[in-house]
């Protein structure tokens, strides 16, 4: 590929990428809503549930605060593959798909839009968090937070996109979406520690990429994580790589068809 082609495919994914973000920034109701469902199951829940457990690192409500910025994530990442069903419907996608690019850029474009949704959304409810009185150990790791969210970011959006390139109603993706965020969600440590689960709930709980995620940012905010921060960087990263994978490959066979 030449210069020419090069500066092309980029032009193509930084035009998909800022069409995300104008749509993201004229959504309001979506931002107000992305950022207030969180905070109310961080401030309702994590007191409630705060006062009724005992946590040997701190307070619950602390604990609470990287899962639920890890929850925010993974609902931003798989909503931005919705994007790509809305595009098919109004004629946008089939547009797109005949310019003289790989549609890998394509999809990088519209993952990358997704990503920077999800990271713009979970570094507002961080520092909003820690507003509102969550203690964390320092400004610069809440700086080293953000290359984690994107890689969570990554991973999951490139699942959203796998998902969209195989979903033809927003019916059925709005299904899907249900049917995988709230089992992910629940066998992940974001409301409760892993030493406290019984034995065969580990199981999936280690296996799912979230885990990690939130074992990571809870590292960096809180100083403490059950799995070692290195491990936890490596799943998601690995994760991250073999997901958008298959999303490029996903959204290529859909062009096809």
């Amino acid at each position: 590929m030449g210069i020419s082609g090069m500066k092309l495919c980029l032009n193509t994914v930084f035009t998909l990428w800022l069409r995300e973000m104008l749509r993201y920034k004229r959504s309001r109701s979506r931002i107000i809503g992305s950022l207030a469902t969180p905070l109310f199951f961080l401030v309702i829940m994590g007191s409630a549930l705060g006062s009724s457990m005992t946590m040997n690192s701190g307070r619950y409500i602390d604990y609470m605060a990287p899962g639920i910025i890890g929850m925010s994530i993974l609902f931003a990442s798989l909503m931005g593959g919705i994007s790509i069903i809305w595009d098919r419907e109004f004629g946008f996608l089939k547009e797109i798909l005949v310019a003289p690019v790989s549609r890998f850029y394509t999809a990088l474009g519209k993952a990358a839009g997704g990503v920077t949704t999800a990271m713009i959304q979970g570094t507002l409810l961080m520092v909003i968090s820690g507003f509102i009185g969550i203690e964390y150990v320092s400004v610069w790791r809440e700086m080293l937070c953000i290359p984690v969210m994107f890689l969570m970011g990554l991973g999951f959006i490139g699942l959203g996109i796998t998902l969209a390139s195989r979903i033809e109603s927003h019916e059925g993706f709005q299904m899907m979406m249900t049917f995988i965020t709230l089992p992910t969600i629940m066998t992940s440590t974001a409301f409760y520690p892993m030493a406290d689960l019984p034995g065969w709930l580990s199981i999936p709980v280690r296996l799912n990429p979230l885990t990690y995620g939130v074992e990571a940012l809870r590292w960096l905010l809180l100083g403490i994580s059950e799995i070692p921060v290195t491990l936890s960087l490596s799943v998601i990263t690995v994760f991250a790589l073999i997901m958008m994978a298959l999303g490029s490959w996903a959204f290529d066979r859909a062009g096809d068809q």
